[in-house]
Formats: structure tokens, C-alpha cells, sequence
């Protein structure tokens, strides 16, 4: 099942350090079959507030995702994005392609007695 690494960005000046960091951080995914779905757009607000850019990454399941978050090539560059930006990073497990969410409502509610 594909998991997901997001992160909200909260915008900020553009300087070197962030720049290698986006130079660098799409070659970390490689060994764990990660990719970007979305990089730094600017999402369409429909409710509540956003209040920067948002980024995601897919990853074949959420071990690897994991995996790559902690791996010694992603260590080493974090620090470029985490003294410069502001934001939140997660990572999340995707549902399969068979996924239903009548059943998940119908299986809650038989759960609820």
C-alpha cells in the first residue's frame, strides 16, 4: 500500500542553502522508490487556512518512507531546509487501490454497535 510524506512549507526567502537542498533532496528517494507527487505548489484553499506551499512525496509503503526520512543521505541535507523554512512534515499511510469508503463507514458503524 503507497504511503505519503508531506509537508507544509510556510514561505520565506529564497537563499543558497535552500537551493542545494532542492538540488539534492530528489536523489535521496531513489533507493527507497520514492517521487514527487506535488512540490511546492501553492495549494487552492477551499476551507480554513494554508498558509504556505505544500509538498508531497510517494513512497511504495510506509516502511520505506520511513526508511528514507531517517537514512544518512536525507539526515545530512535536512538541517538546509529546517534553518530556513518553517512548516510540518508527516508521513502517512495511503489506502490501496480497491479502497471503498462506503465499507470503512459500514464496518464503523457496525463497530459502533
Amino acid at each position: 500500500m503507497p504511503a505519503f510524506a508531506l509537508a507544509s512549507l510556510r514561505p520565506t526567502q529564497l537563499n543558497e542553502e535552500i537551493l542545494e537542498y532542492i538540488e539534492k533532496v530528489q536523489s535521496t528517494f531513489a533507493p527507497f522508490g520514492g517521487r514527487f507527487r506535488v512540490h511546492g505548489a501553492e495549494p487552492e484553499v477551499l476551507e480554513g487556512e494554508w498558509p504556505g506551499s505544500l509538498v508531497i512525496v510517494e513512497f511504495p509503503d510506509v516502511e520505506r518512507a520511513r526508511a528514507w526520512y531517517a537514512s544518512p543521505a536525507y539526515q545530512e541535507i535536512l538541517p538546509l531546509r529546517t534553518r530556513n523554512i518553517e512548516g510540518e512534515t508527516i508521513i502517512v499511510d495511503g489506502v490501496g487501490p480497491d479502497y471503498d469508503a462506503a465499507r470503512t463507514a459500514a464496518r464503523m458503524r457496525a463497530a459502533r454497535g
